[in-house]
């Protein structure tokens, strides 16, 4: 890292301090600008801030751009039949299905399921993709438009995300969010949208988390129901010695002030969000930095990255990010030893750290595990071909979608050979 970069880490930490000192004396509205910049590290996934471009363009232009890109980007578009499951504490969650086009299905299915199965035919395989935080159930749009018709799935938003709702037991009974109860929340999910038939868990991020979760807790869904799963940019704890990128001094000092700030600015969150608006150019490049390592990342899909992460209230980044210090589920993995697994990462992930995804694989000796050389953490918008492609033929080993089947779409990847 360069002197520069150094130098704005620490005049990050010195930010958190002051958002801190501000609060405590009345000040939030001196303290606002300088919140943006805790925030925008949070919301992009990161305990730290880091080196910005020198932005050259005006303002005006810079948000006339973000208008155009908004409006022209078909990311985040696709929507399916939707639904909603309650966890157990009543939070409403939101999810939608695409269902499997029968008529596309290979016509060699059929007869061998009703021989099999008698009249009946067998529940289809469902595909449950779980997001990460900051994100929504729109940050698999790739994945989700090659598989439309070819195989059953889910796209659910965890609570307090996307559509869902705020959590109860947060707003309520002022609880902390656990990854423990994410778990609890897939199987609700799981419950209202596939109660039946195979089940093929996707996660990225905290959702990757959320699986490990549900499988530590219901090891006998997993045994009974589970076919495959697929990790993408994932951990299975040891998240409170991720450097971020950043040197020793600057991460620990970030580190040591960020809890208590963030809790402060949840308090204040209408006022934040104000700031948090005025500082939108120093949040596009936060998080570029924090989600991409390609350097020709489409900027529609950067903005439509950009747009995920900023609409998640501040209140609900400071009311998470307790939770990924206290993650480990590692033993939870020896629930899926036997199953087909994809554990796939950015080779220049920040966030979770390519390491964490070879730590994962190390305990599940049969899983298959790759790298994506320049990639970072948001590894399915960024390179969505190859987690397609990977993923498409996780599907086909465990049975979702046959040998023969045309995975199509944006970023897709073709089993079948041209006719």
């Amino acid at each position: 890292m360069s002197e520069s970069s150094a130098e704005v880490v620490a005049d990050v930490a010195s930010a958190a301090v002051a958002v801190s000192a501000a609060g405590a004396a009345g000040g939030w509205r001196r303290a606002t600008g300088i919140a943006g910049v805790a925030i925008g590290v949070v919301a992009a996934g990161a305990a730290a801030g880091v080196a910005l471009e020198r932005m050259t363009v005006g303002r005006g232009m810079r948000q006339k751009a973000r208008l155009a890109l908004d409006s022209a980007g078909p990311y985040g578009s696709l929507r399916g039949m939707p639904g909603k499951a309650f966890a157990d504490d009543g939070t409403e969650l939101y999810y939608e299905v695409d269902d499997l086009d029968e008529e596309a299905a290979p016509a060699a299915i059929g007869p061998r399921r009703r021989r099999l199965f008698g009249r009946k035919s067998p529940a289809p395989v469902t595909v449950v993709f779980s997001h990460g935080y900051c994100l929504s159930q729109d940050s698999w749009h790739f994945q989700r438009a090659a598989l439309r018709g070819v195989v059953r799935t889910v796209h659910w938003d965890q609570r307090s995300h996307g559509r869902s709702g705020r959590g109860v037991a947060q707003t309520r009974d002022d609880e902390p969010v656990t990854i423990e109860q994410l778990g609890r929340d897939l199987k609700a999910v799981i419950d209202a949208a596939a109660p039946e038939g195979p089940l093929v868990l996707v996660g990225h991020s905290m959702g990757g988390m959320t699986v490990m979760a549900l499988a530590d807790q219901y090891p006998e869904l997993i045994r009974e129901r589970v076919v495959g799963v697929a990790f993408v940019g994932t951990s299975s704890g040891r998240l409170g010695e991720v450097n971020y990128g950043l040197p020793v001094a600057g991460v620990n000092a970030v580190r040591r002030v960020l809890p208590g700030v963030l809790k402060a600015l949840g308090q204040r969150a209408e006022l934040v969000e104000k700031g948090r608006r005025a500082t939108a150019d120093l949040f596009a490049g936060i998080i570029k930095r924090y989600s991409f390592a390609s350097r020709d990342v489409d900027p529609a899909v950067a903005r439509f990255a950009e747009r995920m992460i900023e609409s998640t209230p501040i209140d609900v980044v400071a009311e998470y990010y307790p939770a990924f210090n206290d993650h480990d589920k590692t033993e939870a993995l020896v629930h899926l030893a036997e199953l087909p697994v994809l554990v796939l990462a950015g080779v220049q992930d920040l966030v979770t750290p390519s390491e964490h995804s070879e730590a994962i694989a190390d305990l599940l000796p049969d899983a298959e595990l790759v790298l994506v050389p320049d990639a970072g953490h948001l590894v399915m918008l960024e390179h969505p071909e190859v987690v397609t492609d990977r993923l498409a033929d996780l599907l086909t080993r465990t049975g979702a979608v046959p040998a023969g089947a045309t995975v199509k779409g944006y970023g897709s990847t073709s089993t079948a050979q041209p006719g």
